[in-house]
């Protein structure tokens, strides 16, 4: 558009102003987060998905995680397929960090990931505090968390979580829900989703085009 932008690839950028730009044509890239918390729908429930116009090169670090779990990952030019059927999942230790590090946004619904694995896994949150509110609400299905101060947490693969009513606190805590919740043996209600709106379009409808047993119910005003 004809802006004057030096320092790419480093962790300063220098802009100078012009007197004009013009326009342009962009293609906006695929949202890492989205695509990482469907990869995750799959590895959770030992499923196979492609991820259509995902780039794989935004999550290089939460595909290596799943790889190093046990999970086949292909990355193909316009799309990333997460394999998971018959594989035996081990758990892995998480930090977040900043890009290209491993993403906050994607340690809620790894840390689900992780109750289905065996063995142990640390979870460490550096990026934001108080990110493990969910942990109590994966308590109510049978989940084997212990958090440590506002930073880390220690999940310990079960051999089977349950349904039970739940309580979203935010966007990703509710997709970490969805996650158990598909994994879970019966039913489980998760309340106030509204938070998932706000990160994903359509949610419910595309996890039963791929054979998930879900359906939105109107909450009571």
């Amino acid at each position: 558009m004809g802006a004057k932008i030096s320092g790419k690839d480093t962790s300063i950028l220098t802009i100078e102003g012009v007197k004009k730009l013009h326009g342009a044509r962009h293609k906006v890239i695929a949202d890492r987060i989205e695509a990482g918390s469907y990869a995750v729908a799959a590895a959770i429930t030992r499923g196979r998905i492609e991820l259509i116009n995902a780039s794989a090169s935004t999550l290089q670090t939460p595909l290596t995680i799943l790889k190093n779990m046990g999970v086949k990952v292909e990355e193909k030019e316009k799309s990333i397929i997460i394999d998971a059927r018959n594989c035996k999942l081990t758990g892995q230790d998480i930090m977040t960090d900043y890009y290209p590090g491993f993403p906050t946004d994607l340690q809620a619904q790894f840390l689900a990931l992780m109750l289905t694995a065996e063995g142990a896994a640390m979870i460490s949150e550096t990026i934001f505090e108080n990110r493990f509110m969910h942990v109590p609400e994966l308590l109510r299905m049978g989940a084997n968390i212990n958090v440590h101060g506002h930073a880390s947490a220690i999940v310990r693969g079960v051999d089977k979580l349950y349904g039970a009513p739940v309580m979203a606190t935010d966007l990703r805590a509710s997709f970490a829900l969805i996650l158990a919740a598909l994994a879970a043996e019966g039913e489980t209600i998760v309340n106030r989703v509204y938070h998932l709106d706000r990160g994903y379009e359509h949610l419910d409808e595309k996890l039963r085009n791929v054979g998930a047993n879900i359906e939105r119910i109107k909450e009571p005003d």
